[in-house]
């Protein structure tokens, strides 16, 4: 294998020329046509199967469409509808964006900047954004019905959460030195945000907004897929409910285009924007949420509004819920084993399909951290399906495994699949060249140098990726809930509680999934904290 423990030194020249020159210019040349050719392998073998698999009738045309028939498709909706139906998803997107990122940008700026803000306010909006965007949908549908107005309070929640948190570490964890010399030199307040403030966050904030992309792009289809008459979302509802899979793998194609450009353009801006070193500008600052009795009075405070707007009539009880009455409903619930048994489904889904996605993502990305060969051949094939928004294979899936576990535990695996994968790689090329001489100077055989030198080096990219599964593998358990219908599980219970107008019901289930959700990171930090104890600070 070749890669980061396994390099190839070069090969054998002579000072003018010779046959060692024309050996290493040849084995050169065939390096580079194989670095050309491998990314396609991959590709035109799954088209040639999938041309075969429908000449041979191995499966039915409504379960796997041939490609002439996606052609076919293409060119029928590309003539107007499918891109009337982007078009319309692209809109939303970009008011979604616009709104989160710019509230988001205020939010984190005033919360970064101001040591009252983080006290009172940061304890409460962390607490809430643990809730994920898919809980709030059926609160939302109530309160905003099913039109324009639910898309971008979807995509805004989706949005100013990552831009918010980013953006609030960059500008706290700006250089105290820096923060020095412009109190030294007496900055007005708008030339302190603006040349100290804004380029120390900017990294940050970039960073941020990459992570609102994804999020938005994805929360945006799942919304469409839920409550919608048009976009791209609703294209695909209604391909698969027709059968039309040709038209669903056709959206697929074009989502994943969509979030190719998304990610692509943004990089290109980003490195356009931060052209200084950025190491210079902040200082990493570790520490918990700021606590306190102080940061208690804002949520006491929204309680008790809310507690005052149920009581007095401001809002009708039927879309919100007196806070004693959600109480009740969650002691009840917890009393009788309803919502433990929901949980406990729920909980079992998200472990299976974290087993099942996360060791095929640990394996993989082994594979394509140790082998370049490997890396090439797979790397650009894996990067071009993890461009698809999670939510886009919904469709596609129900069509193939039907509503039953299978179908949630593939889901569930998807989305634990990239975290692991992506952090494991990433981790094996951080190591230092010194570690593959050691190996060859050892002469450590594959294994000996997975346990003894490749595991230990990257154990902490590796359970940060286990860390970031994990949560991707209980958001993942949520949304195949909400697509999949089942005869359990928390998201199931809050759908079907919606459903007969029981508000109680639905904000009791959205209080333990944002509880699960926040238990399961902390337990994916302390996993890797102690695994990688033995790291100096």
């Amino acid at each position: 294998m070749n890669g980061v423990l396994n390099k190839d030194r070069g090969w054998p020249r002579g000072p003018l020329g010779g046959p060692f020159a024309a050996q290493g210019r040849s084995h050169r040349g065939r390096a580079a046509l194989a670095q050309w050719v491998l990314p396609w392998v991959v590709p035109v073998t799954i088209a040639l199967l999938w041309v075969l698999a429908t000449r041979q009738h191995w499966m039915s045309e409504q379960i796997l469409p041939a490609p002439a028939l996606v052609w076919q498709s293409a060119l029928e909706f590309g003539s107007g509808e499918l891109w009337g139906h982007l078009w319309i998803s692209l809109q939303r997107l970009f008011w979604g964006l616009t709104v989160g990122i710019g509230s988001g940008l205020l939010l984190g700026v005033w919360l970064g900047g101001s040591r009252r803000a983080q006290t009172l306010v940061l304890p409460t909006f962390v607490a809430l954004a643990q809730i994920p965007t898919l809980a709030w949908i059926p609160l939302f549908m109530l309160f905003f019905g099913i039109g324009e107005l639910l898309k971008l309070v979807v995509l805004v929640k989706a949005v100013v959460v990552p831009v918010t948190l980013h953006t609030l570490v960059g500008v706290r964890d700006a250089q105290p030195k820096l923060r020095e010399a412009a109190a030294a030199l007496r900055l007005p307040r708008h030339l302190l945000f603006l040349r100290l403030l804004l380029p120390a966050a900017l990294p940050a904030f970039l960073t941020g907004i990459r992570l609102a992309l994804a999020t938005g792009w994805t929360s945006l289809l799942a919304v469409e897929l839920l409550a919608s008459s048009e976009g791209i979302g609703y294209l695909m509802v209604w391909g698969r409910q027709l059968f039309m899979l040709d038209l669903v793998l056709l959206c697929i194609l074009v989502i994943g285009l969509v979030g190719a450009v998304l990610e692509h353009g943004f990089s290109a801006v980003e490195k356009r924007l931060l052209y200084w070193p950025q190491a210079a500008t902040g200082e990493q600052q570790r520490g918990p949420v700021p606590s306190g009795w102080q940061s208690l009075l804002l949520p006491l405070a929204l309680l008790a509004l809310w507690q005052a707007s149920t009581r007095f009539g401001w809002v009708d009880s039927n879309i919100l819920t007196s806070p004693l009455e959600v109480l009740r409903t969650l002691l009840i619930g917890l009393a009788d084993g309803s919502l433990p048994q929901a949980l406990l489904l729920s909980l079992q889904r998200t472990l299976s399909g974290l087993l099942l996605g996360g060791s095929a993502g640990l394996l993989a990305g082994l594979l394509l951290g140790l082998s370049s060969h490997a890396e090439r051949l797979f790397g650009a094939s894996l990067t071009a399906v993890r461009q698809v928004a999670l939510f886009a294979w919904v469709p596609l899936l129900t069509a193939w495994f039907g509503l039953g576990e299978g179908a949630k535990q593939v889901f569930v695996g998807m989305a634990a699949f990239f975290p692991l994968l992506i952090a494991t790689q990433r981790g094996i090329a951080s190591l230092s060249p010194q570690l593959g001489e050691a190996a060859r100077t050892l002469r450590l055989n594959l294994w000996q140098r997975l346990r003894l030198l490749v595991l230990p080096g990257a154990a902490p990219a590796i359970f940060a990726g286990l860390r970031l599964s994990l949560i991707y593998a209980w958001l993942g358990t949520i949304g195949a809930e909400y697509f999949m219908p089942s005869d359990g599980g928390i998201a199931s219970l809050m759908i079907g509680a919606q459903q007969l107008f029981r508000m109680d019901q639905v904000m009791a289930a959205m209080l333990l999934i944002g509880l699960v959700g926040a238990l399961l990171g902390t337990l994916g930090q302390r996993l890797e904290s102690r695994a990688t104890r033995w790291r100096t600070a």
